[in-house]
């Protein structure tokens, strides 16, 4: 019997070990989708429609396009139309303030000489959100969101975008001037001891508001910001769009949501039998992968100091080898290390007979002073200090 089992269990394992990977045959058609990602807000806030190809997973030809030139534009019922501006890289900007009262179709004409139209748009009227805040946790802090949906608006989407204020490991006001060869302070314009950085998150967050008693949202989790995270080193800002969405809608991003946990990103390729309300008109069997939706968007911004959150230690890895060099160099040194702009002087270093005049500076690696090497140092014009 035991013999039996043990032949049971080998002959499972060479079964298991000979399984050979299933690769569909996928007609060459199906590898270029057009892809349509967009909600359209109808009070002129500038919002963006993306057009792009699905790609195949499992090899990327360089010879196709990753999208299409196109012209766009929103027709209402009545005739007038709203052409989009084209951004180039597949982003199409709209913003125009137009009448909530009516219907609409998006129209799409590629440079392949291929059209597409949207089924009828009806746009939503998005409730206002009623507030943002965080709070601390045993991961770090999450930033939350509360609002309340009604008869017209009962699935939500959130989107949202990051900028925090942060700072190099070692700051240096300085430079090395080849005119003088010598060392003299930076100009407001090229300071590198503070700067921004921003992103537009890639997350999806849905929610239904008739889940809850009242469609009443209270405190949906919007994100988490770990602890040690550079985002909250000195200040953070996260500007939040929430948009209702119809329930076509909300099913369609539900589904690229759960297609984005699995592959990683809504940027990575979409398996091209997602559907949604976008048809090409010359062949309406031909798939066409997106959704397109109108009405207004609502946005809040929150922002967060580290004086709310503090204690608060930053540990960024970009940092993580930084030193300043130990021995001083002197004014006879100065364009030999520092001319090239690799290495910056940090600390002046005086003497005890002359505190006005430097005897020299210690120096850093630049990537540990510049903070221009990973933001910017232009303020964002929404910024508060």
């Amino acid at each position: 019997m035991n013999r039996l089992v043990l032949l049971i269990l080998f002959c499972g394992m060479l079964l298991s070990g000979c399984r050979e990977p299933f690769n569909p045959e996928i007609e060459p058609a199906d590898l270029s989708v057009l892809v349509v990602e967009g909600y359209l807000d109808t009070e002129g806030l500038p919002s963006k429609l993306k057009l792009s190809y699905t790609q195949n997973i499992q090899t990327t030809n360089s010879y196709l396009p990753s999208y299409p030139s196109a012209v766009v534009f929103l027709r209402s019922e009545s005739g007038e139309q709203y052409p989009l501006t084209d951004l180039g890289s597949g982003e199409f900007e709209f913003a125009y303030d137009i009448p909530e009262n009516q219907n609409y179709r998006l129209y799409i004409s590629t440079n392949e000489g291929r059209s597409y139209t949207s089924d009828l748009l009806q746009p939503i009227l998005t409730p206002e959100i009623i507030d943002v805040g965080f709070v601390e946790n045993e991961l770090g802090v999450e930033v939350y969101l509360t609002t309340k949906g009604d008869e017209n608006a009962d699935d939500f989407l959130w989107t949202f975008e990051e900028t925090y204020s942060f700072r190099p490991k070692f700051l240096s006001y300085y430079k090395f001037d080849p005119e003088t060869a010598d060392i003299v302070y930076r100009d407001q314009d090229e300071r590198t001891d503070l700067c921004y950085r921003g992103s537009v998150s890639s997350d999806l967050i849905l929610e239904t508001s008739s889940r809850f008693e009242d469609q009443f949202v209270f405190r949906q989790s919007i994100t988490q910001i770990l602890k040690n995270d550079e985002r909250l080193g000195l200040k953070y800002s996260i500007l939040i769009s929430q948009k209702a969405l119809d329930k076509k809608a909300s099913e369609f991003w539900e589904i690229l949501r759960k297609n984005s946990d699995d592959i990683g990103s809504i940027f990575s390729p979409l398996p091209s039998n997602i559907g949604g309300n976008i048809n090409n008109d010359q062949d309406p069997d031909a798939p066409v992968v997106g959704f397109v939706s109108l009405g207004t968007i609502r946005q809040k911004r929150l922002f967060i100091s580290v004086q709310e959150v503090a204690p608060w230690i930053v540990y960024e890895p970009a940092y993580g080898g930084c030193f300043v060099e130990p021995d001083t160099i002197p004014k006879t040194e100065y364009a030999q290390s520092f001319a090239s702009g690799s290495f910056v002087p940090v600390f002046p270093i005086f003497s005890e007979f002359n505190e006005l005049e430097p005897i020299g500076y210690r120096g850093s690696p630049r990537p540990c002073t510049d903070c221009t090497l990973r933001g910017t140092n232009v303020k964002p014009d929404f910024w508060e200090d």
